[in-house]
C-alpha cells in the first residue's frame, strides 16, 4: 500500500471538518492551523547528517506547512526517541534551540520514548499556527495561473552534494536547512485561491493541487526557476529542468492566483489551470511526455 492508497483508507474513517478531507497538509480549526510531520533516518535525512541540521529540518518542514496557509507559528510539540547517544541528543537540542529562536516559535510540549538499539531514528513534530485566512490546496479555479516562489531543484541537488561529499555549500544548505517561507505565505494568503508547499516535487505537488481542485494543470518546463549553483552543477537543459521539477525537498510555496493579480512579492509563473483533469507538461510549446516518476511518494 502506497501513501495515496493509505490516505484513501483514512478518508473512510470519521473525520473532523477541519481535516479538509485529508486533502491538505494542515487541519484548520477556526483560526488555528495544525500540522504534523515525521522525519525518518534513511528516508528524510542521511544517517551522517549533523544532528543540529536534522533538528533544524524537523522544525522547518513543519513550519513550511504553516507558511502555505499564511499562518504565524504559535508553537510546537516534539516527539523524540532516546537512542542512547548522548552526544547526538545534545547536538540535536542545540540545533533545535537555534531553529526555534530563528523562527520565533516556542516549544509547547511533546513526548520522549526509549528507542530500541539500532532502530533508525524517527522524529516527529506537531506545529500550531494562527491564520485569519488559510487557503486550501483545493481552491484553484479554471483560468488561474500557477506560481512558485524561489528556485526549484536545490534541495534535491543538495542531497546529491551530501552523498558525494562535495559541491556548492548553498545547495547542501538547501537540503539540510530549508527555509520555511513564512513571511511570503502571510503576504500571499489573502489574495491567492490555493497554496501548498513544494515538498515532494513541483510536478507531483502541482498535480495534487489540480486534483484537489477538480481541474487540469499545464506546466511549462522552460519557466521552471533554477538557481545559478544548480545550473553550474546540472545545467539547464530539459533533462536538468525535469530533474529539478521532480526532486522535492524545496519547501518553496506553490500557489494558484487569478490572472492579473498584483502579487506582493516575486514569484515565477510556471503553469495554468483549466477545466478537465490531469497534468500536461510542455517545454516552450513542445509537448513533453510525463516522466514515470512525478516526485516522491512514500511506498511507491
Amino acid at each position: 500500500m502506497n501513501e495515496a492508497a493509505f490516505l484513501e483508507g483514512l478518508r473512510r474513517l470519521p473525520l473532523h471538518p477541519g481535516a479538509r478531507g485529508l486533502r491538505d497538509d494542515t487541519a484548520v480549526l477556526g483560526d488555528l492551523v495544525v500540522t504534523h510531520d515525521v522525519l525518518v533516518e534513511g528516508v528524510h535525512y542521511l544517517p551522517d547528517d549533523p544532528a543540529e541540521d536534522v533538528a533544524w529540518k524537523l522544525l522547518a518542514v513543519n513550519l513550511s506547512d504553516l507558511a502555505a496557509k499564511g499562518a504565524v507559528p504559535e508553537g510546537v510539540l516534539l516527539g523524540y526517541p532516546l537512542a542512547g547517544d548522548d552526544a547526538w541528543d545534545a547536538a540535536f537540542l542545540a540545533g533545535f534551540d537555534a531553529a526555534l529562536a530563528t523562527f520565533a516559535c516556542p516549544l509547547i510540549g511533546g513526548d520522549t520514548v526509549k528507542a530500541p538499539a539500532g532502530m533508525p531514528r524517527t522524529l516527529s513534530l506537531t506545529a500550531l499556527g494562527r491564520a485569519a485566512h488559510a487557503p486550501a490546496r483545493s481552491g484553484a479555479q479554471s483560468g488561474d495561473l500557477l506560481y512558485v516562489t524561489g528556485t526549484i531543484g536545490d534541495g534535491g541537488m543538495g542531497l546529491a552534494v551530501a552523498l558525494a561529499g562535495e559541491g556548492p555549500a548553498s545547495l547542501l544548505a538547501r537540503y539540510r536547512r530549508p527555509t520555511p517561507r513564512l513571511a511570503e505565505g502571510q503576504a500571499l494568503a489573502p489574495g491567492v485561491h490555493a497554496m501548498m508547499d513544494v515538498s515532494d516535487g513541483l510536478l507531483i505537488d502541482a498535480a495534487r493541487m489540480a486534483a484537489a481542485s477538480g481541474l487540469a494543470v499545464a506546466i511549462d518546463l522552460a519557466t521552471v526557476p533554477l538557481s545559478a549553483d544548480f545550473q553550474t552543477v546540472r545545467g539547464r537543459d530539459r533533462g536538468a529542468r525535469l530533474a529539478a521539477a521532480t526532486a522535492g525537498d524545496d519547501y518553496e510555496l506553490l500557489f494558484a492566483a487569478p490572472a492579473g493579480l498584483l502579487l506582493p512579492l516575486a514569484a515565477t509563473c510556471v503553469g495554468t489551470f483549466s477545466a478537465g483533469e490531469g497534468l500536461t507538461l510542455h517545454d516552450a510549446g513542445t509537448l513533453v511526455p510525463l516522466p514515470d516518476r512525478l516526485g516522491f511518494e512514500h511506498g511507491a
